[in-house]
C-alpha cells in the first residue's frame, strides 16, 4: 500500500514514529515528513516559518508543494493528513475535488472544540475518516461515523508512569519552545530557584536548539542542569513548573506535580481570550473541567505570573491528591491511539 502522508510539525512526526510501528512492512510512506521515516518530498526544516514576512515569502512555495502532494495523491491508495490545519485543510480539499473517491484520514484534529467551529463542516465534507485523540471532540460533529476517537498518542510515547510519590531533590523547568516564552519565563525561573535551595535545578530545552542560540536565548543558565530528554526529566522529577502546551498533559500524565505558568503578548493573550471560550488553558484541566472535576493542578498567567505566586503553589500543593488524580486522567484518555489508526488505515 502507498500511503500519502502529510505531516508537517515535530509533535505530528512523533506521533507518526509511533504509527509507523503497527504498520505492515508493505506500507509505503509518500509525500512531507520526518526523513528519519522514509524519502520525504522536502526536508522538514525547508517547511519552517518564523513569523508572518517569513510566511508570505513562503506562500508561492507552500501553493506548489499542495500542487505536488495532489498529483503524487493519484499513485497512492490512501492519504493520511496530520495536524497542521491551516495547510492540510485546503489540501484535503484540493484532494477531494481532485480524487472524488480516495480515502481521506485526519489524524490529530484542529481544536474546533476551542475555537473555529466552521472547521467541523469542512472537515467533515472533505475527509473520510476522522482520528480523534480528545474524549469528548466528537460531540462538535454531526457525522458520528466519520469521526472516532482513537485513544491519545501520549499513552504510547510515555513509556514510563510513576508509580508512587518520591522526594528526588530535582525539580524541571520548562519555560516552553517559543522565543517569547522563554525570554518571559526565564527571569522569573531564576529567582524562583533562589527560593527553593538545595535541589537540583533541571531546564528541558527542545532538542532542535543548538549551543549558540541557548546562549543567546536563555542567558546564564549556569545554575541549571540540562536535559532534551522531557519524558524522563518529568520521571525523576518530584516537582516541575512548566510553560503552557503539550508537556502539562505529559507531567499530568506521567504523575509529576507542577505548575502551569504562561506569559503572552498581551495583544495575542486579549485577541486569545475572545475567541476561545474555555475555562482553562492546561489540557488536563480541561478534560478534568469536562468530567466535572475540579482542576487538576493551577494555573497562572499573565500578571499572576511572579515569582511569590509559583513559591507558594509550589510550597501549598497537595502533591498526593494531584498523583491520585493522574491516574484518573490516564484512565479518562484509556489507551494510545497508534494502533487503533494503524487498523483504520488498514481497513
Amino acid at each position: 500500500m502507498k500511503l500519502l502522508v502529510c505531516a508537517m510539525e515535530a509533535s505530528s512526526n512523533i506521533h507518526l514514529k509511533e504509527l509507523k510501528k503497527y504498520l505492515s512492512d508493505d506500507v509505503e510512506l509518500l509525500g512531507v515528513f520526518d526523513k528519519e521515516l522514509g524519502n520525504p518530498l522536502y526536508d522538514l526544516t525547508a517547511l519552517a516559518i518564523m513569523g508572518i514576512v517569513d510566511a508570505l515569502k513562503k506562500l508561492r512555495f507552500f501553493f506548489k508543494l499542495r500542487d505536488e502532494l495532489v498529483a503524487l495523491a493519484a499513485s497512492c491508495d490512501k492519504v493520511l493528513l496530520m495536524d497542521s490545519s491551516g495547510f492540510n485543510l485546503p489540501l484535503a480539499k484540493k484532494l477531494r475535488e481532485t480524487y472524488p473517491d480516495k480515502e481521506i484520514i485526519y489524524y490529530i484534529l484542529p481544536q474546533a472544540w476551542a475555537w473555529k467551529k466552521g472547521r467541523v463542516a469542512k472537515l467533515e465534507k472533505y475527509c473520510t475518516k476522522l482520528c480523534s485523540i480528545i474524549p469528548f471532540e466528537s460531540e462538535i460533529y454531526s457525522d458520528k461515523n466519520k469521526i472516532t476517537y482513537v485513544g491519545h498518542p501520549l499513552l504510547d510515547e510515555i513509556k514510563n508512569f510513576k508509580e508512587e510519590l518520591s522526594n528526588t531533590n530535582k525539580i524541571a523547568f520548562m519555560p516552553g519552545s517559543r522565543k517569547t516564552e522563554i525570554t518571559n519565563l526565564m527571569p522569573i525561573f531564576k529567582e524562583l530557584i533562589k527560593k527553593i535551595p538545595n535541589k537540583e535545578y533541571i531546564l528541558i530545552i527542545p532538542a532542535k536548539f543548538d549551543d549558540d542560540y541557548i546562549k543567546k536565548i536563555y542567558g546564564d543558565i549556569s545554575q541549571f542542569s540540562i536535559s532534551k530528554n522531557t519524558h524522563k526529566t518529568l520521571q525523576e522529577a518530584e516537582y516541575a513548573f512548566i510553560c503552557s502546551g503539550t508537556a502539562t498533559l505529559e507531567a499530568g500524565l506521567i504523575g509529576t506535580p507542577f505548575t502551569l505558568s504562561y506569559i503572552a503578548k498581551k495583544l495575542d493573550f486579549f485577541i486569545g481570550r475572545m475567541f476561545v471560550k474555555l475555562n482553562y488553558v492546561g489540557l488536563a484541566n480541561i478534560f478534568f473541567d469536562k468530567m466535572g472535576k475540579t482542576a487538576l493542578h493551577n494555573e497562572f498567567l499573565q500578571n499572576e505570573v511572579n515569582v511569590e505566586n509559583l513559591f507558594l503553589d509550589y510550597t501549598n500543593m497537595d502533591k498526593k491528591l494531584f498523583f491520585d488524580n493522574s491516574k484518573i486522567l490516564r484512565d479518562y484518555l484509556k489507551n494510545g491511539s497508534s494502533r487503533n489508526v494503524a487498523e483504520i488505515i488498514k481497513n
